[in-house]
């Protein structure tokens, strides 16, 4: 099936600077939460950048859900609580990139 197997969704944003510190606890906190009411979201994780690099390119912080399918991530996109969760995440982010992959070893 085209569509069975483990998937990643990794979102990077950068947020607005009038959002304080406690409001993106606040927003972390929820999006943490949609793991128990999104049946085909399996895990939640995130991160700031800690790179000496310095090729973020502005991005400060990094969140990765892992879901059972990409009918999985469909499933997350359309349930409720991920929309008004979106609409709010959105509303407080400067910039914000999304990549889905399907892990694969190294051969």
């Amino acid at each position: 099936m085209a569509g069975s197997g483990v998937v990643k969704h990794i979102l990077l944003a950068r947020f607005k600077d009038e959002v304080t510190p406690e409001r993106l606890d606040q927003l972390i906190r929820g999006y943490a939460g949609l793991v128990a009411v999104v049946p085909s979201m399996k895990a939640f994780h995130w991160g700031t950048d800690v790179s000496i690099e310095n090729m973020h390119q502005g991005f400060t912080h990094v969140f990765e859900s892992t879901f059972e399918s990409t009918e999985g991530v469909k499933e997350y996109i359309e349930h409720p609580n991920h929309v008004d969760f979106a609409t709010e995440f959105l509303a407080l982010a400067e910039k914000v990139i999304i990549i889905d992959y399907k892990p694969t070893a190294a051969t």
